[in-house]
């Protein structure tokens, strides 16, 4: 522990071996033999560590200090969430790939696991806590299979707006991209499709993990014609429609 402590506390404060050796009026390679847990590191260097870095001796010995840049934001309604931070202490955006859901299911609440999480940047955002979310499927044209949704974390239930799109995060539906109606009589959610081959559905508050609030998205194809194409499905079902009561006219 001791050993990954002082290499993380000297990157932390981006200092080279060569400068924390100096600080600490070691040889380099003494440095270098204590953070590759080597060498036991004496009572007199601890104590110089702890004045260095304003770190107590027993939480260089027994803690993991990486650990600090993880934060867990808790409250009544929606569990947990576990966030990272970057070195200005800002929260990072974390992305949801498709392929790495079932794990985040698993383990949304682990602060470990969500720093291992891939990283993305998105310009001028608001302060808050955001995620990315990977969504696949075609329940949500035009929006297509493929399309990284950034969302703003949801603290309170109550807070969900009606006819704004959510990712919800529950046990039982895993992580879904829907528009919301919030009942808070029912204590319930019901979640909608935009595309309308798909009938909406309830979910109750005591199944909810997660809510994320729509803020962007980044799409990878050409919206418009994706979206002329769902034109075009539907017109040619239109069509089919007609023919059909149109045959049963005639008989």
């Amino acid at each position: 522990m001791i050993g990954n402590n002082i290499k993380y506390l000297r990157n932390k404060h981006k200092l080279s071996q060569q400068e924390l050796s100096e600080k600490l009026a070691v040889p380099r390679s003494s440095l270098s033999d204590y953070e590759r847990g080597h060498t036991q590191v004496s009572i007199d260097v601890l104590i110089r560590l702890s004045d260095i870095f304003d770190v107590k001796i027993d939480d260089l010995i027994r803690s993991n200090l990486s650990h600090g840049d993880l934060e867990i934001i808790r409250n009544r309604e929606l569990r947990v969430l576990a966030i990272s931070v970057d070195g200005d202490n800002n929260s990072n955006i974390e992305l949801v790939e498709t392929k790495a859901e079932a794990g985040y299911l698993e383990s949304f609440a682990d602060p470990e696991y969500i720093r291992d999480l891939p990283k993305i940047a998105f310009p001028n955002i608001p302060q808050g806590t955001y995620r990315g979310f990977e969504i696949h499927g075609d329940s949500m044209l035009p929006m297509e299979s493929g399309s990284i949704i950034i969302c703003a974390y949801i603290e309170s239930l109550k807070d969900i707006k009606a006819g704004k799109t959510y990712v919800i995060i529950s046990k039982g539906d895993g992580v879904v991209y829907k528009r919301v109606k919030n009942d808070i009589t029912t204590n319930k959610l019901m979640l909608i499709s935009d595309n309308e081959a798909y009938l909406p559905y309830q979910i109750t508050y005591a199944d909810i993990a997660e809510v994320w609030q729509y803020y962007a998205h980044l799409s990878f194809s050409d919206s418009r014609y994706t979206f002329n194409n769902m034109l075009e499905d539907k017109l040619q079902d239109i069509q089919r429609k007609l023919t059909e009561v149109h045959k049963v006219v005639v008989k």
